[in-house]
């Protein structure tokens, strides 16, 4: 079951992550959320993140401190 959070507007967004290559060849992982359930849904929040949810209501991960 891929990880939900509902915002203060009552609406779910699904938690994915994907792996991206730069232009330098480096690769670099990407955390973003979702409406639906896609591809690179994760179970869990990754370790070290927390969800934060911006002014507008849009769901984020930022680094725990």
């Amino acid at each position: 079951m891929a990880f939900s959070f509902t915002n203060s507007k009552d609406r779910t967004y699904f938690l994915h992550k994907r792996d991206t290559q730069l232009k330098n060849g480096r690769t670099q992982t990407i955390y973003f959320f979702a409406k639906e359930v896609k591809d690179g849904a994760l179970d869990a929040v990754p370790a070290g993140y927390i969800v934060s949810e911006s002014k507008n209501g849009l769901p984020v991960l930022k680094k725990d401190r």
